[in-house]
């Protein structure tokens, strides 16, 4: 049986939103960030005859938007601005020993088996909403980086930061998403 648009048209309906705050992040302006979403969305549509059902439906659009931010952000080198991370420092550096491994108290509560948590699709909702409460530009360097997997060099160049400014602003999202889903995630389902 062939895959047509109406038979998917629920799905693309609750993928909208997604997409689009996915978007927002790599795309500050609300106008160029909803015409690459429709161009997925347009794109999906056009493809649905080669989507083989392998891979879920939501986790096939996000790749073919992905491939439309990253070359989007590859045409807006030439535009790039100075980019400056908005985080504070205090107490980063009491989570970890001299060798940089996890002081003793500073290790994260109860993490689950990772291939356990992957099946929970909650979890990944609590990931997304973690992620959007991350600032602007801590976000959007996660995003390329570990989300659009582009490598740091060209994160880089695209956002026009030096590699120690990227990594750091690597290790505080980190930091932040690990805080936020011990709050949102892990520590719930200790207790639960």
């Amino acid at each position: 049986m062939q895959s047509t648009p109406a038979s998917y048209t629920a799905d693309f309906e609750a993928l909208r939103p997604k997409l689009l705050a996915f978007t927002l992040l790599q795309v500050p302006d609300k106008g160029h960030a909803e015409d690459l979403v429709q161009e997925t969305m347009l794109a999906a549509i056009e493809g649905l005859t080669r989507y083989s059902g392998t891979a879920q439906f939501d986790t096939w659009v996000y790749s073919i938007l992905r491939h439309k931010l990253i070359d989007y952000i590859r045409k807006q080198k030439r535009g790039r601005q100075l980019f400056i991370s908005d985080e504070d420092t205090s107490g980063l550096d009491g989570m970890f020993n001299a060798k940089e491994h996890w002081n003793a108290d500073a290790i994260p509560s109860h993490w689950h088996n990772p291939e356990d948590l992957h099946m929970r699709s909650h979890f990944w909702e609590i990931f997304d909403l973690c992620l959007l409460h991350l600032p602007s530009n801590t976000a959007r360097v996660f995003a390329l980086r570990e989300l659009m997997e582009l490598e740091t060099e060209e994160i880089c160049d695209c956002l026009g930061i030096s590699e120690q400014n990227c990594w750091t602003i690597l290790h505080r999202a980190r930091l932040k998403l690990r805080g936020c889903l011990e709050k949102g995630w892990f520590l719930k389902e200790s207790n639960a």
